[in-house]
């Protein structure tokens, strides 16, 4: 597929708090690596360039990141990374990528994708770009749903007709945006077979995406209509003064759960992973025959299930199971594997305690 109305907008603005103490606030998760080489958003700007060319990506992120991520992108034109002036949710931030690219290119047609995701079929990946972007160039805003592989509350779910199965190419509407349930609920949704996991992954026409704002959000589309053309000499004054104005809003609550012309794909399994979690990376990388894994130098006596990750030193397990030990310079990490989920708790208790150099 190679389409010049075609675009990607990478999302890149999260701090990544569960994977502390690697990711910090002027280095978080996104551009870090975690199963390679290349950081998580170089990752996604290669899965992604067999179809859609540096030329035409735009990434979203803030002040802290902007630079870092023009020196880990080279090939991205400089100022089509962007950095916004405040923190206000993806509707807004969605919105103003719309409004620059509409000017530029009234045909846009967008791909809003997360910087920090791991997808392991990167072929199979972009074939279902394919009929989403398809979708999206039709008028229809297309979300694509992950056929669950377990019952997982730390997701929200796309509710498709029932009937609909993993794999199905065609577009169909969403009869709901479903929030993170508890465990009860997501084992009765996996059960019933119609239920996806929500990637936030999107496609829309950069008009049609504009007119949903007008719609549903119609404060923060007057106020980013108002803004002067992309590369005025104004813009960015502009542009600081009027986005913290914008309703801080997800796009899911905004604008997705209110439109009428939502569609979804059901998709089968392109190895997709939201890298939540040191649990997560641990469950992604090769482990011996006690299901112990490592990025870094490790003996393991009568261990079992550990994670560890300690460049530039051994650690030697004894008699232990199911940690994760991540070793930093000014940090060192140790806990269960089962509480991987909880690493945020320390991260406020640091900002509780005005840690900042720890942050």
């Amino acid at each position: 597929m190679a389409h010049s109305h075609y675009y990607a907008l990478i999302l890149a603005g999260g701090r990544g708090t569960r994977f502390w103490p690697r990711s910090r606030t002027r280095t978080p998760k996104q551009l870090l690596s975690f199963l390679g080489e290349r950081s998580l958003i170089q990752e996604t700007v290669a899965r992604l360039a067999p179809m859609i060319p540096a030329e035409r990506i735009w990434v979203l992120t803030n002040d802290h990141l902007q630079k870092e991520i023009r020196a880990q992108l080279p090939e991205v034109p400089k100022e089509q990374i962007l950095a916004e002036p405040a923190q206000r949710n993806t509707a807004p931030c969605l919105g103003l990528a719309a409004q620059i690219l509409f000017e530029r290119d009234p045909q846009a047609v967008l791909g809003v994708f997360p910087a920090d995701h791991h997808i392991g079929k990167g072929q199979k990946f972009r074939a279902w770009l394919r009929p989403a972007f398809k979708a999206a160039s039709e008028g229809n805003l297309v979300t694509l749903g992950i056929a669950p592989r377990w019952a997982e509350t730390g997701y929200g779910y796309l509710e498709f007709p029932k009937g609909v199965l993993a794999g199905t190419r065609e577009p169909v509407a969403l009869r709901a945006f479903r929030e993170k349930p508890d465990l009860k609920t997501a084992t009765k949704f996996l059960k019933a077979g119609n239920y996806f996991w929500n990637a936030g992954i999107f496609f829309w026409r950069a008009g049609a995406f504009l007119n949903a704002m007008r719609e549903h959000l119609p404060k923060t589309a007057a106020l980013l209509a108002a803004l002067p053309p992309f590369g005025d000499r104004a813009f960015g004054r502009r542009l600081a003064e009027a986005y913290p104005l914008c309703e801080n809003i997800s796009v899911d609550y905004g604008i997705m759960e209110k439109a009428s012309n939502v569609a979804g794909l059901a998709t089968d399994d392109f190895g997709w992973n939201d890298l939540g979690s040191w649990n997560a990376v641990y469950e992604l990388l090769d482990r011996d025959a006690d299901g112990n894994a490592s990025r870094s130098l490790m003996m393991a006596e009568d261990a079992r299930g550990n994670y560890v990750e300690a460049p530039g030193k051994l650690v030697a397990l004894l008699g232990v199971e199911d940690l994760v030990v991540v070793d930093t310079p000014d940090a060192l990490l140790v806990m269960h594997r089962s509480r991987a989920q909880e690493v945020g708790r320390v991260v406020k208790s640091l900002e509780a305690a005005r840690r900042a150099e720890l942050l």
